[in-house]
This record gives C-alpha cells, structure tokens and sequence, in this order.
C-alpha cells in the first residue's frame, strides 16, 4: 500500500510539472492501487471472522465483494482519464519532458515490478482472491507505465504532442480491462460458478472401493474457500460403518487432491441396476 501511495505521488507531481496527461492519468491510477489496498484491508478483516449464527459458511466472500468496490473505483477513474485525454486530444500541449521525469518513471516501474511478483506470490501462498486480483489490478499498471515511457521518449525526439493525450485514452483502456478481469473473477464466485471439473472430482472418486458411480456433482467457491457435494452410489451391502467409513474416505482424498480445507459433502446411496438406469435417463 505504501510502496503503491509513494509511485502515485511520484508519478502526479512529475506529470504537473512537465505538464504531461497521460504520466498524471498514470499517477491516478496507481492512486486505485493504493485505495484498493486499504478496501482489500478492510475486506479481509471482514472475511477473517469466524462462522456464526447469521453467517454458517463464514464470511469468506466479503473478500470477493471488496473486488466488486475496485471496480467501481476503476471504472470511474477510466472515464475521468478518458474525459481529460479528450481535451487534450483538442487543444494539445506538448510536455516538458526531462530527464529527471523519465528517471521517475523507470524508479516507479521497477517498484511497481517488484509489488505484482511479491503480491502475487504471497497471494499464491495464502490462497487469497483479494491479493491475486489487486496484483492484477497493479500488473496493468506496468504497461501502462512502460506506454508513458514510450510516450515521453517519443515526445522528447520530436513527435506530436497530440501523441500524449492518445496515451492517455490507451491509459484508460487498460484500467477498463484491469476491471473487467477483477469483475469476472469477483462475479465467478458471487454467483457460485463451478469451481472444479466435475470430471476431476469424479476420477478421484471412482476408483475407492466399494463406489460404483457418482452422480449430482456440484462444486462452488474459491480456491481458499471450496464446498464440493455429490452423490455416490455405493456397494449395497456395506453395513452403517463401512459406509460411514467410506465417506469420511472420499473426503479425504478430495482435500488431499484439491484442497485441505475443502467442505466436502457425500450423500450415499445403496447401488442397484435399476438406480444406474434411472440416473443415466436423467442425465439424458
């Protein structure tokens, strides 16, 4: 969050000085990697608290709603960047490009390298949708950058200052697509998207002794957060304990193969032909 506010401010003072858009729209929006920061703060406070009588699945999707705030944020943003590009477009001012702004901009860059891998790393580690998606969110800025680079150098050679409000529409560009991806993801698992192959779950499932099918497979959730149901058709003549037994079996391999904290429901059902005829009609 620091390391984001510091590149903002940076990036926004050199580009009033210099009188550049597109490195002030870039300012901006570094400025969404630090604000995301503290909503994404907020949003895990709120997701690590334990399950209770209002939440009996916990209150892991907060952290996924906290997606849905960035974007907001970042759609608002593109469109202020977008406005400001257009003037720009129509009444061009050519920036005062120096060699102290580009050197800003290669210190920003290499910071902003330096906080994507980490973040997303760390993100990787702990299972967190929030820190994958921010990492995202600031991966989009490191293109963003090396285009205001780009813009700069061109304009210090001699090219039209008009290319400096075209940056800045591509600036706006790019943190409209860094929204639509934490969208996607965020939505994905509001609305309980499928979370694994089925037919993943169905090979780790098939092969236990004593199941002979396994239909109704559901799956929702994030990697961090997985609840997975299905039924199983099993041996008729397992007694209460063998099947209790062989429950407790699946489970287990399943958050062995997929995840250790997976919530993992079996419903048992007793095999005969005329169960497998009815299940195969259904699922044609």
């Amino acid at each position: 969050m620091f390391a984001n506010i510091v590149v903002a401010i940076a990036k926004i003072i050199m580009g009033i000085i210099i009188n550049s858009s597109s490195m002030t729209a870039d300012g901006f929006h570094s400025i969404t990697d630090g604000s995301s920061n503290i909503i994404g703060l907020i949003g895990i406070g709120v997701a690590a608290k334990p399950i209770d009588d209002d939440h009996p699945y916990g209150h892991r999707k907060f952290e996924t709603l906290t997606g849905l705030f960035i974007v907001g944020m970042l759609v608002f943003l593109g469109f202020k960047i977008m406005t400001s590009a257009v003037t720009k477009l129509m009444n061009p001012v050519k920036p005062e490009v120096t060699i102290e702004s580009l050197i800003v901009m290669i210190i920003t860059l290499c910071i902003n390298i330096f906080v994507t891998k980490y973040e997303h790393r760390k993100g990787t580690e702990l299972n967190s949708t929030i820190l994958i998606s921010d990492s995202m969110h600031t991966r989009s800025d490191i293109y963003v950058t090396i285009g205001v680079i780009i813009t700069l150098v061109a304009i210090k050679l001699g090219v039209p200052p008009i290319v400096d409000g075209i940056a800045s529409l591509i600036v706006a560009i790019f943190i409209f697509h860094a929204a639509y991806e934490i969208f996607e993801g965020a939505s994905s698992i509001l609305v309980d998207s499928k979370a694994v192959d089925t037919e993943k779950i169905e090979k780790i499932v098939i092969v236990k002794e004593g199941v002979k099918g396994v239909h109704k497979i559901r799956s929702r959730g994030t990697i961090d957060d997985m609840h997975i149901d299905m039924h199983i058709l099993a041996d008729s003549r397992l007694n209460l304990e063998e099947s209790h037994r062989l429950a407790h079996e699946i489970q287990d391999s399943l958050r062995k193969e997929l995840n250790d904290n997976a919530d993992v429901i079996v419903h048992l059902e007793p095999y005969k032909d005329d169960t497998v005829n009815k299940v195969a009609n259904s699922n044609i």
